[in-house]
């Protein structure tokens, strides 16, 4: 019966989960600026012009998220 109970209770016990998104935001973002020069270089303006405007949007994204981490 203890084991019972004791297993019981390592099973309902909560376990604190850190508040964190995996952080690959900053990478994905210079990943697509360097894809966004690279394009320009070659001309490919339209992939260029797409790939501003994701590394723009994962630099918001990660600047949000870190402006609430470090608030809660």
């Amino acid at each position: 019966m203890v084991a019972f109970l004791k297993a019981l209770d390592s099973a309902l016990s909560v376990q604190a989960v850190p508040l964190q998104f995996g952080g690959g935001f900053i990478e994905l973002a210079v990943l697509f600026l360097i894809l966004a020069i690279v394009a320009a270089v070659l001309g490919a303006r339209g992939v260029a012009g797409l790939s501003m405007d994701i590394a723009k949007w994962l630099v918001i994204i990660f600047v949000v998220l870190a402006i609430v981490t470090f608030l809660l």
